[in-house]
């Protein structure tokens, strides 16, 4: 049987519930701060970002800031990779980065350890764990750290999904495709199906289909209605 500080994150009903959890198994891990963020791709536009963390204040805007995450060599890994990374001052002045790590270590994260989990349709869970103090010399202690956060990333998983995406994890929501949601999001900014066809490259015949599929899934009359409804559920933002 699983030690409940790895499964109790599963247990969480809200958002502060499941911030007070990961922050919890954090500090039990031995480090401060804490990002989980669940990571939504869009066919067209940027990624989606969804967070809970106890990232300081001083430094929560250039946390955010998704040019400096294009930048960041630990969010590209996590973008790219599923094994963990962890990382140091060295990480970041390798690339020439160096005023990068110095603006994120006066706020005390220096040195961490980050992975990402990788879902179907363009779903994916990130955490990192952040501290002050250098990481432990010890490789077999280094290993049990990295692996306890990997494990209690799995749940961690299951809980942000149903936590921060209800719409998207429950079993009662609609099972839209992602290209219905697409057409959905474009009927949103008033395209037509001949626009939103040109836009995803594909007939205005299938664009409307897909449209006319989304409607009768969600129970409406009309795409208008549809995606009031779609809003509602937050299937599209």
């Amino acid at each position: 049987m699983l030690d409940s500080k790895f499964t109790s994150v599963l247990g969480t009903r809200t958002k502060q519930e499941f911030e007070a959890e990961i922050v919890r198994f954090t500090k039990r891990l031995g480090f401060e701060t804490v990002a989980a963020t669940v990571v939504i791709d869009h066919r067209l536009g940027e990624p989606e970002f969804i967070s809970v963390d106890n990232t300081p204040l001083g430094y929560k805007d250039s946390w955010i800031d998704l040019e400096n995450a294009r930048l960041d060599p630990v969010m590209q890994h996590c973008k790219r990779q599923s094994v963990p990374i962890v990382w140091d001052q060295s990480t970041y002045s390798d690339q020439g980065l160096g005023p990068m790590w110095e603006e994120q270590a006066r706020f005390g994260i220096r040195n961490g350890i980050a992975m990402a989990l990788h879902m179907p349709e363009g779903r994916h869970f990130v955490i990192g764990v952040d501290r002050d103090r250098p990481m432990l010399e010890d490789s077999s202690g280094m290993t049990r750290i990295v692996a306890d956060l990997q494990l209690f990333a799995v749940h961690a998983q299951d809980a942000a999904l149903r936590i921060l995406t209800p719409a998207l994890s429950s079993p009662g929501t609609p099972a839209l495709t992602p290209r219905e949601l697409e057409t959905l999001r474009w009927t949103m900014e008033g395209k037509t199906a001949w626009e939103v066809g040109n836009l995803l490259g594909i007939s205005e015949r299938t664009a409307a289909l897909h449209v006319n599929n989304a409607t009768h899934k969600l129970g409406c009359v009309n795409k208008h209605q549809a995606v009031l409804k779609a809003l509602r559920l937050g299937l599209i933002r």
